[in-house]
């Protein structure tokens, strides 16, 4: 085959195959703005639609009451914003949880475990993250459901928020830790050797010079593992206790609901109004998530540029920071001066 011929057939391989990539990308781009649309339409449409099938009744859900009512219900009296609560609140705890466990797990196995055991460990955290949530659901309330009504409180068989808490954790830390492994691999070692040059000892090295180096793709692993506490739906419909009271939610032996949870429950059985409503809480749902990570993201930003230097209010901040210490410093060693004399 002549030069010309070979590389005039590469050129029409290349341009095939990037048609096919494109027409794949479309196709996906068009199933999110699909369903976005339909989760759009699906959710406004119970607050304009009269499903009375009596002319001189309205029955939809009401607006105010959407936003207002402590208690949920799918009649259209119903008020959301105690499952959101509920469900910010459950997230907020798992990551209290979760967020420690990842990154020094990713820690302990980068930088720590033999090479050996770190690939077996990996392995286990690798496929912790494909398990399903069902299977989750059905050890929060074989495991910790049980463990939680151990504890003597009054806790509805174990049923409740701390339980909603903890198997969102343990969902969401193989997310976190992987990407964190990721993260921390890519640290420099030439940082890591000039660190342990200077006189620094292991661990110092580790928390000051490792996880600062790889905080923004450690924090882009926090906001994944924060998607999937918001999502989370069968794990969590199983082990809360699917109280539509809102009432009481900031104690976490209490049974709740979170918007997943309600969406889930009963889904199956309803219809009309019952059936469409849960489209609004989705709504609901995929506004406060982007709406999170928009923020994340923004602070994630900030935490590059500040790591960089670029960030000037930041370094205006850390040098008034320094001349406050600076002048504490001076005042507490005249205090000192004088007390001596």
């Amino acid at each position: 085959m002549e030069p010309n011929s070979k590389y005039k057939h590469k050129q029409i391989t290349d341009i095939i195959v990037k048609n096919i990539f494109k027409i794949v990308a479309i196709i996906c781009g068009s199933f999110v703005v699909f369903i976005t649309g339909y989760i759009l339409y699906k959710g406004i449409y119970p607050f304009i639609h009269n499903y009375s099938l009596d002319s001189s009744t309205v029955i939809k859900q009401d607006f105010r009451s959407f936003f207002t009512n402590q208690r949920w219900l799918y009649d259209g009296t119903g008020g959301m914003i105690f499952l959101l609560l509920t469900t910010l609140y459950t997230t907020l705890l798992s990551l209290v949880i979760s967020i420690p466990a990842s990154i020094f797990t990713a820690l302990f196995l980068v930088r720590i475990v033999p090479k050996k055991i770190k690939g077996v460990l990996k392995t286990a955290i690798e496929l912790l993250a494909s398990i399903p949530s069902v299977i989750y659901g059905l050890f929060g309330v074989g495991v910790i459901c049980q463990m939680v009504n151990s504890f003597g409180i009054e806790t509805y068989g174990g049923r409740s928020i701390l339980s909603a808490s903890i198997i969102l954790a343990i969902m969401s830390i193989p997310t976190i830790t992987m990407l964190s492994i990721t993260s921390i691999e890519a640290v420099d070692k030439k940082m890591i050797d000039a660190s342990l040059a200077l006189g620094a000892s292991k661990a110092q090295t580790n928390i000051k010079i490792v996880l600062k180096s790889a905080q923004s793709g450690i924090f882009a692993g926090i906001i994944l593992g924060i998607g999937r506490a918001l999502g989370e739906a069968t794990a969590v419909q199983m082990v809360i206790g699917n109280n539509s009271l809102g009432t009481g939610f900031l104690n976490i032996f209490n049974p709740g609901n979170t918007l997943t949870s309600a969406m889930l429950s009963g889904i199956g059985e309803a219809s009309g109004i019952g059936y469409d409503v849960r489209f609004s809480l989705g709504l609901v749902l995929i506004i406060v998530i982007i709406i999170i990570s928009t923020l994340l993201n923004i602070i994630k930003n900030k935490m590059n540029r500040v790591e960089k230097g670029e960030c000037k209010i930041s370094n205006f901040l850390k040098k008034k920071m320094s001349d406050f210490a600076s002048l504490i410093k001076v005042y507490f060693n005249e205090v000192c001066r004088r007390n001596k004399k």
